[in-house]
């Protein structure tokens, strides 16, 4: 099971941490794992776009932990997006990931 734990300040997010594998396919065919790691990367990648000093961020396999550095609202709705879009996996893959 892929597990996504955020951090908040106030009602900014300052990090998330994504560990695990879906387990719904074998590694390299999980949709699951493969629509996790888009969404989550998207995200990073366009807040780092926008300030490259926005996020610091750990990925090797099986984990993603993101520190975001700046409370900015912009950089905010970016990770509040993807906090969404994962929520809405974990309403279809229940058994596959969890949001904590």
């Amino acid at each position: 099971m892929i597990k996504v734990k955020m951090s908040y300040e106030g009602n900014f997010i300052t990090g998330f941490k994504v560990t695990g594998h879906a387990g719904y396919d074998v590694r390299g065919k999980d949709i699951v794992c493969a629509a996790v790691s888009s969404v989550v990367i998207t995200s990073l990648n366009m807040a780092l776009k926008l300030d490259e000093n926005a996020v610091k961020v750990i990925n090797k396999e099986g984990l993603i932990d993101a520190q975001v550095l700046k409370q900015d609202e912009v950089i905010n709705k970016i990770f509040e997006n993807m906090k969404e879009m994962l929520q809405e996996l974990e309403r279809d893959y229940e058994k596959n990931i969890k949001i904590l």
